[in-house]
């Protein structure tokens, strides 16, 4: 069960780095990213994301800065450290191998 609780927790990673790097956002716009561009298919609950935006601010691979959301509401936005982009790019190319692997075992008769 630990280990699939850190892939997960790996994915999750990986999807906030991505819906980064295009610019800072907070982090109902990060969730919303997530569902739009998957087309509802995955779902990130609030605690799910803020665990992911903690531990991806202790690692230094984001930074948070206070601002004015889209609603004129105080919310915090999340933006990519350089150290974040190169994480990005290890983690995209480790899902790449990973998922071409899985579906190679699972197009076995």
């Amino acid at each position: 069960m630990a280990d699939d609780l850190d892939l997960l927790r790996g994915t999750l990673d990986m999807l906030v780095l991505k819906a980064l790097i295009w610019g800072p956002r907070h982090g109902y716009a990060v969730t919303a990213w997530i569902g739009e561009t998957t087309d509802e298919e995955l779902k990130v609950d609030d605690g799910a994301l803020y665990g992911a935006l903690h531990r991806l601010a202790a690692r230094a691979w984001i930074a948070a800065e206070w601002g004015l959301s889209e609603n004129n509401r105080k919310a915090k936005y999340y933006s990519l450290t350089t150290e974040g982009r190169r994480q990005l790019r290890l983690q995209s190319a480790t899902w790449e191998r990973y998922s071409r692997a899985v579906a190679r075992v699972m197009r076995t008769a």
